[in-house]
């Protein structure tokens, strides 16, 4: 567990999404869930090794289940954007570890079998605020990654917990994106708002100002290229050709490639499908 601020932690050690920790008067409030229930267990065990008030809430940044599948071996109240909330509301009861391979974390964690989703039981439209101590926590709605979309942030400690609307040196999630939205999103994040801020990535940490302009410029990409497949009436197989040339800027290890290229290729078709072969109203979330 790494400290950012005055009682505000991250931690990149287990699979899934980076976890944060605000630690306040009147209890903790938790930034997504590891997806193994082993590794829940010892992020709740160092938890109580900070102290503070005695209450617990968790906070799901999106639907992903590299951040909500361990949410109940985290046994406390979860709060979510709505549009996050209704994902939970149209899939099946128990999540099975099975089904098409979608380039996620948890996917190589072996023995989760079947786990119950816990879906968030306070939801708010575009912005909620916790008061558990002297500063305000603010909960907003950033649309863009996913519908859903969440920010938390610190506006006196100048911390902002932004999601997956950044990634570092690894390939976007695409199946649940908006991309004209997600870079409207980043623009706000670039903009003199969030000036000398500590903008924590949902998968990497605190990233410095060219990491989130670097983000910008690769979404800007991608939808150059898949705007340029739907004007020539592309089938979404199409889309296979765009896989390499979109990897190349990551420097991948070549453990983590299979995976990464199954995660663009997965969320590149589902993308593509979506908003140009598609006229469903599926959430679309991965």
């Amino acid at each position: 567990m790494q400290s950012i601020a005055t009682e505000i932690y991250i931690d990149n050690q287990y699979p899934g999404a980076t976890l944060g920790v605000i630690n306040l008067p009147h209890g903790l409030i938790q930034i997504d869930a590891p997806p193994s229930p082993e590794d829940g267990r010892a992020w709740r065990a160092a938890l109580l090794n900070l102290g503070g008030g005695s209450e617990r809430l968790l906070v799901n940044l999106d639907a992903h289940p590299d951040r909500t599948l361990g949410a109940r071996a985290m046994d406390c109240t979860i709060v979510a954007q709505e549009k996050t909330a209704h994902v939970f509301r149209t899939r099946p009861t128990t999540f099975k570890a099975q089904g098409e391979e979608t380039g996620a974390d948890w996917e190589s964690i072996s023995g989760l079998g079947n786990i119950r989703w816990v879906p968030p039981e306070i939801t708010f439209s575009h912005q909620m605020t916790i008061h558990w101590g002297e500063s305000p926590v603010v909960l907003e709605h950033h649309p863009g990654p996913t519908a859903g979309a969440a920010w938390v942030i610190l506006p006196e400690a100048k911390v902002v917990f932004v999601g997956d609307a950044v990634l570092k040196n690894q390939p976007p999630f695409l199946a649940g994106a908006d991309l004209p939205v997600w870079l409207d999103t980043l623009k706000l994040l670039l903009s003199p708002a969030y000036r000398n801020w500590l903008v924590v990535s949902g998968r990497g940490g605190v990233v410095a100002v060219d990491v989130i302009r670097a983000q910008k410029d690769y979404l800007d990409l991608v939808l150059k290229k898949v705007e340029k497949l739907a004007r020539k009436k592309y089938a979404p197989e199409a889309v296979e050709n765009l896989v390499a040339p979109l990897l190349h800027p990551f420097k991948i290890p070549a453990s983590q490639l299979p995976k990464y290229t199954r995660r663009l290729r997965y969320g590149l078709h589902h993308y593509y499908t979506r908003h140009y072969r598609s006229t469903g109203n599926g959430s679309g979330e991965e």
